[in-house]
């Protein structure tokens, strides 16, 4: 049997939440053409935050890492309502873009961040999880949240 996202998603215990509802004027997810962007989520498991803080301070790289996955699994989430249900029309996780609510002197974007790279290559096998991504350290995010990632795929 082929390999597909849901069967990964379930080989890795992960069951996607309900998609969370936008809380101001956006769209949680806009296509255009070939590509899905969907909007920044935050690190929310059953409606509330992980964690809050700060990246440097009284968050930790490991606490801020798992806020990173968790900000993907809300993204997949918000990828899977847009598809109907099939990730597998996923071709290419194009780009992810996190948001690190940080101390001035903090260095370690990257490795926090690879919380939620790690899952999209776990997710998204091969060539389809690899992708181009950025890091920014930012001095507050929505709700005191220590993370914020977004993405954007290309689809059928």
């Amino acid at each position: 049997m082929m390999s597909t996202p849901e069967s990964r998603l379930a080989e890795l215990n992960i069951e996607l939440p309900v998609a969370a509802a936008p809380v101001a004027n956006y769209l949680p997810v806009v296509r255009t053409g070939n590509l899905l962007v969907v909007s920044g989520q935050l690190p929310l498991v059953d409606g509330r935050l992980l964690i809050t803080g700060k990246l440097g301070a009284e968050v930790s790289n490991q606490a801020g890492t798992a806020c990173a996955r968790a900000c993907f699994i809300n993204i997949l989430a918000q990828l899977n309502t847009a598809l109907n249900g099939d990730l597998s029309r996923v071709r290419r996780v194009v780009r992810l873009g996190g948001f690190m609510a940080c101390t001035p002197d903090f260095i370690d974007h990257a490795a926090v961040m690879n919380g939620a790279s790690d899952l999209a290559a776990a997710v998204f096998a091969g060539e389809v999880g690899q992708h181009a991504r950025s890091t920014v350290g930012v001095p507050s995010l929505p709700l005191d949240a220590p993370v914020e990632v977004e993405a954007m795929f290309e689809v059928v």
